[in-house]
């Protein structure tokens, strides 16, 4: 458990966690020494000559007030670790999300760091501020009890040592089992947790449905499973605390026996047959304690598995020297990629030239936002490259990389923050005229001009305040203002009406004069701007040129577009 949690907090700040356990161990000695030297002084004060305790006392007393300071410092350092365990742990989760690749999250994952980043580090800042005392204490304690007990004692000695791993072998049973339940609850409550964020977000689609709480199947049953698994480890955490103190119970209800059997047969002295018996209340006292904490300690154990395992998972790696690319031309050379051993993009190479605009069409799933991802090196290729400017990306900071690369993709998330905070984003440093001028320049002149609270307006969390619309243009003025050299748009203009697209296909077209475009859409007028269409069909470039060149061909682009011309006409009439 320390190690674990050690290599949670990492190698340069594990120092106050090591000096933590040393306090503690000092305190559980100095409090099973002093438990010790209660023989001797209780022999003396129920025998026959009093005053001969007096230098046993000072030493117990000096015992105990050795345990008392140590205690004090180790409870002190216990909740300053404690805070510093909680602030390091979500540090060191944040910095990791960042630099996982895309592929890795997934709905199921995201509820699980969204579990780790609030209930986990909670459960782990309380093991150095609340657990790590009683269970080292537990672990340090007895044993020097026991060797008190065989020196004063041997025979209870030898009862009281015989017992012992019997009693650490249904601890130990009672804590697999616990552990094996917290895992299942772990599962449940991470798809639990993804469960109600999409509930939660799906409100509009539910309400227009007439769904309700009630009849959201999946809400409940994945409620069902997380009470159900609540139970089952309740249950066993139960049985196996009844259990243990049975055990405890039984030990001290033998050595008593033992004790007063000897003790009338003439061979063990009525003080002596005393400080025995506190001496063994003593040594299954911290022992019954950390019994009724192993389940708390478990369930941090089960936290701190699951924190290390993302802490610990395997991330893009970075080039020991990384190279600087010449220009800004894009080009995929025999690229191989795939999800999870199912192949998406087979053999695939095309060149993006500097300054010009390339249009990626296909039908769904055929690898469009795959080879948009794989610019920006959300994945590395399986095989084959990709080269930004001669240099492949995997010789490229990762830095370097997202300097270069601006997204807008169909999907929009807005921060709780303001309309300026959020197209700040592409460039911090950026005036305000600058960012009023992307936001004109995205289309949204008419809007910024009609809110209150103008580039301070609040948009919500996830831009609830702002229309589908307004979101993905606020995206656009994101990578307006960043004006990096290359520039992808996935679907960017596929919530726009008619007079936003108009603005927008200007920006885009003063994009392309001086950035590398790469267009995803399927907007008729964007892809037939584009100074070279790459036709995506079955994980392979099936055709390429400009507009009018495929459209004379028969090919699916050609398919593609006059279907795209006849659905223009279409009109919903009333009859």
């Amino acid at each position: 458990m320390i190690r674990a949690l050690s290599a949670a907090l990492g190698p340069a700040q594990a120092g106050p966690l090591r000096r933590l356990v040393v306090l503690l161990v000092a305190a559980a000695a100095a409090q099973g020494v002093s438990y010790a030297l209660l023989v001797p002084l209780l022999r003396e004060v129920l025998g026959d000559r009093p005053a001969a305790a007096l230098p046993w006392l000072a030493a117990f007393a000096g015992a105990v007030a050795c345990y008392a300071a140590l205690t004090w410092s180790g409870q002190y350092l216990g909740f300053a670790t404690g805070q510093a365990v909680a602030r390091l742990l979500h540090q060191r989760l944040g910095e990791k999300i960042a630099q996982l690749p895309l592929g890795w999250f997934s709905p199921t994952r995201t509820g699980e760091v969204s579990r780790l980043a609030s209930q986990s580090v909670l459960q782990l800042m309380n093991v150095p501020a609340h657990l790590m005392r009683p269970v080292i204490t537990a672990a340090v304690t007895p044993p020097v009890v026991v060797l008190a007990l065989l020196v004063v004692e041997p025979r209870l000695g030898i009862a009281v040592a015989v017992a012992a791993p019997l009693l650490l072998l249904i601890l130990r049973w009672s804590n697999r089992a616990i552990a094996r339940a917290d895992a299942d609850r772990h599962r449940v409550m991470d798809d639990s947790a993804s469960r109600i964020v999409e509930f939660a977000q799906a409100q509009p689609l539910l309400r227009a449905y007439g769904r309700t709480a009630r009849e959201h199947r999946l809400l409940d049953d994945t409620l069902l499973a997380q009470s159900r698994a609540d139970r089952a480890l309740l249950s066993r955490a139960i049985v196996g605390l009844i259990s243990f103190g049975f055990a405890v119970r039984a030990l001290l209800g033998a050595v008593l026996l033992i004790g007063v059997h000897l003790a009338l047969g003439g061979a063990l002295d009525a003080a002596t047959l005393v400080a025995v018996l506190v001496l063994t209340v003593r040594f299954t006292e911290p022992l019954a304690t950390a019994a009724e904490l192993g389940a708390s300690l478990r369930m941090a154990a089960g936290h701190l598995a699951g924190l290390n395992r993302v802490l610990q998972a395997a991330t893009l790696p970075e080039p020991q020297h990384p190279r600087q690319p010449d220009g800004c031309e894009v080009v995929f050379d025999d690229v191989q990629f795939g999800y999870e051993g199912r192949p998406v993009l087979r053999g695939v190479s095309f060149t993006l030239p500097q300054r010009s605009m390339t249009a990626l069409v296909g039908p769904s799933g055929a690898g469009k936002t795959t080879v948009a991802r794989l610019l920006a090196r959300f994945w590395d290729v399986d095989a084959g490259a990709v080269r930004v400017g001669g240099v492949d990306v995997r010789d490229l900071s990762a830095a370097d990389l997202a300097s270069r690369v601006s997204f807008v993709f169909q999907d929009v998330y807005l921060f709780d923050g303001t309309l300026a905070d959020n197209v700040r984003l592409g460039r911090p440093d950026a005036s305000d005229d600058e960012v009023r001028e992307a936001i004109t320049q995205a289309g949204l002149g008419d809007v910024l001009a009609e809110l209150p609270a103008g580039l301070d307006t609040a948009v919500g969390e996830g831009g609830t305040a702002l229309s589908g619309g307004q979101r993905q243009r606020v995206s656009i003025a994101r990578a307006l203002l960043k004006d990096a050299p290359i520039v992808v748009l996935d679907e960017a203009t596929a919530s726009l009406d008619a007079e936003a697209d108009a603005a927008v296909q200007t920006a885009v077209a003063a994009l392309a004069s001086r950035a590398t475009l790469l267009v995803i859409a399927h907007r008729l007028q964007t892809v037939r701007a584009a100074d070279q269409i790459l036709v995506l069909s079955d994980g392979q470039v099936s055709d390429r040129g400009t507009h009018d060149e495929l459209v004379d061909r028969t090919g699916l682009y050609a398919s593609f577009w006059h279907e795209r011309v006849a659905a223009q006409g279409w009109r919903l009439v009333d009859r």
